[in-house]
């Protein structure tokens, strides 16, 4: 599995925009794109700071969403950034997505 893991700056006051626009046309268009296993995105206490980590089956997926519809995101997005998100690269050593936790016993 890879992952990309993207940290953007929101403008304030624009996180509520934000997660709608990646509820209703990010995701969306996240689950069309081959190899898109799953989406987590968190944001940092105050609102301003994001990130969102996209898990693909592998580098090649995750490197075709780069060109196929990163961009378009983007321009989803663009009138809520702050800046130009940053943008990291990684294998996944490790992850219980899709696979229930252990019970305690």
């Amino acid at each position: 599995m890879f992952a990309r893991n993207v940290s953007l700056r929101l403008k304030p006051n624009t996180l509520s925009e934000f997660t709608r626009i990646f509820d209703k046309e990010v995701i969306p268009m996240l689950r069309k794109q081959t190899g898109f296993r799953d989406e987590v995105t968190f944001a940092l206490p105050g609102g301003l700071d994001v990130v969102a980590i996209s898990l693909w089956d592998n580098k090649e997926s995750a490197e075709d969403y780069k060109t196929a519809g990163y961009p378009e995101v983007l321009k989803i997005l663009d009138r809520i950034l702050d800046g130009v998100p940053k943008v990291q690269v990684s294998d996944v050593i490790s992850s219980t997505i899709h696979k229930p936790a252990a019970v305690a016993a």
